[in-house]
């Protein structure tokens, strides 16, 4: 409907950052001004008041994104679980983007060589994979 002007969110404490970003995101696509209003209800976990605060204080979706990463966590890059805490035993995510970056670039250069992982360093990648539990994520890594 973009005509509408106002939206309720009720019980906005239950809903995650990207969920509230972009429900509000529904409303004020016509001329008229708009707001989106969100009822929450008390007590509020410290969570729940995290992400209500971000909402009030930005609109910058990228900001947002952040945020969400820091609170929720990563989850798996190479796994299905879409949140909570990385799988990472010594790498921070958050902190660590360039490093990540440059690692997964090294990754490609090494897939394209030897995409098979059959050489002694694919050996030695397969058999790090399984030491940290990732051994099922061999069959994904070469979706990118």
């Amino acid at each position: 409907m973009p005509e509408a002007t106002i939206m309720v969110i009720e019980r906005a404490e239950t809903f995650g950052l990207a969920q509230l970003h972009q429900l509000r995101g529904r409303v004020g696509r016509g001329t008229g001004a708009s707001s989106c209003l969100l009822v929450y209800h008390e007590p509020l976990s410290e969570s729940g008041r995290r992400r209500l605060q971000i909402l009030r204080e930005t609109e910058d979706g990228f900001r947002i994104a952040e945020e969400d990463l820091v609170m929720r966590g990563a989850g798996d890059v190479i796994g299905t679980a879409q949140s909570g805490l990385p799988r990472f035993r010594i790498a921070d995510l958050e902190r660590q983007a360039p490093l990540m970056a440059l690692a997964r670039q090294d990754a490609q250069a090494y897939l394209e060589r030897d995409p098979a992982m059959e050489s002694p360093r694919g050996v030695a990648v397969r058999f790090l994979l399984w030491l940290m539990e990732q051994d099922k994520a061999i069959r994904l890594i070469g979706a990118g």
